[in-house]
C-alpha cells in the first residue's frame, strides 16, 4: 500500500474508532454486542477495500457485470484483466504480466554462482522463448534514479537490525546456521552503501508484459488472449521470471502509461502494489 492509500485508510478507519470511543453510551446489553459488531464489520471492510482492492474490485465487477471505458472507443470488460477495442467489425483485446525477473537496483552484486549463471545466460534464453512464441509481445521497461540518501538512510537502517539480529542469534545454543544467513545479508546490505558510496546511483524499475489479441467478437478476442497469456507464461516458466496477469486498477495505470509516463518515480510506484 503506498503512502496516499495508507493515508486514506486512516482517515476512513476515523468513524469505526469515533464508534469504539463512544460505545460505553450505549450502555450494556443487546445494543452494545450490536454496536461492537457492526463496527468490527466495518473496520474488516474498510481494511480489505484498501488493502486489497485489486483482488475485491474485480470481483465485484465480474460478479455485477459491470464494464468501464478509460478512454473514448476502449473498453474495459467486466473481468477487469483486458482492454478491449473495437475496429471497423473487428475486437482488439490487450492484457498485461508483470515481468519481475531480476532486481535493477544495483548493477552488480555479490551473487551467488547459480545466480551469476542466470543473468550470464539470460539473454540467449530469452531469444529462444521470444522465437517460440507465435505471435507479437512487448517487453516494458519502466525506470527512475532514486534518491541517494534515501536509499542510503533505508540501507543503513536495515543494516543495523540485521546487526542487531546477528547479536541475538550469537547468544543462542545453536547459532552457526542463523549467524551465517545473518552474515551474508548484512555484507549484501554493506556491498550496496559502498557502491552508493563510490558514486553508483540506484535504480528502480516497473517491468511488464504485453500482449494482444483480435476475434470478430467480443468474447473471440478475450478468449484468443487468454490463451496467449497461458502461452506467455508456459514460455517463460523455464527462467526464473514471475509472470502474474495484472487485473483491476493497476491494468488501468498500465494503459495511461502507454500514451503518457509518469512525471517522477513516486507517482510510478504508488501505481503499483504488486511489483516493486
Amino acid at each position: 500500500m503506498d503512502r496516499d492509500g495508507a493515508i486514506y485508510l486512516l482517515f476512513s478507519l476515523m468513524v469505526p474508532i469515533m464508534v469504539f470511543v463512544l460505545l460505553g453510551d450505549f450502555g450494556g446489553g443487546i445494543y452494545s454486542l450490536i454496536a461492537i459488531a457492526l463496527t468490527l464489520l466495518t473496520v474488516l471492510l474498510i481494511v480489505g477495500m484498501n488493502w486489497a482492492d485489486f483482488v475485491i474490485f474485480p470481483a465485484f465487477t465480474s460478479l455485477l457485470g459491470v464494464s468501464f471505458q478509460p478512454s473514448a472507443g476502449y473498453k474495459i470488460p467486466k473481468q477487469q484483466n483486458a482492454i478491449v477495442k473495437e475496429v471497423n467489425g473487428l475486437y482488439y483485446a490487450t492484457g498485461y504480466l508483470t515481468a519481475n525477473m531480476y532486481s535493477y537496483t544495483f548493477k552488480i552484486e555479490s551473487a551467488e554462482q547459480d545466480d551469476e549463471y542466470k543473468m550470464i545466460s539470460a539473454p540467449e534464453n530469452w531469444e529462444r522463448i521470444v522465437s517460440n512464441i507465435g505471435f507479437p509481445m512487448k517487453f516494458h521497461v519502466l525506470a527512475s534514479g532514486l534518491d541517494v540518501q534515501k536509499v542510503r538512510d533505508d540501507l543503513e537502517g536495515r543494516r543495523s537490525y540485521q546487526e542487531f539480529q546477528l547479536a541475538r542469534a550469537m547468544q543462542g545454543s545453536n547459532p552457526e546456521v542463523a549467524v551465517t544467513d545473518i552474515q551474508r545479508k548484512i555484507n549484501t546490505i554493506q556491498a550496496k552503501i559502498d557502491r552508493i558510496s563510490q558514486g553508483e546511483r540506484p535504480i528502480a524499475a516497473l517491468m511488464y508484459l504485453e500482449t494482444s489479441a483480435i476475434g470478430i467478437s467480443e468474447k473471440e478476442a478475450l478468449d484468443s488472449l487468454g490463451y496467449q497469456v497461458d502461452q506467455i507464461k508456459v514460455a517463460f516458466s523455464s527462467m526464473d521470471l514471475s509472470i502474474n496477469r495484472i487485473a483491476g486498477r493497476e491494468l488501468y495505470y498500465l494503459f495511461k502509461y502507454n500514451f503518457a509516463l509518469p512525471s517522477h518515480y513516486g507517482e510510478m510506484a504508488q501505481s503499483f502494489d504488486t511489483q516493486g
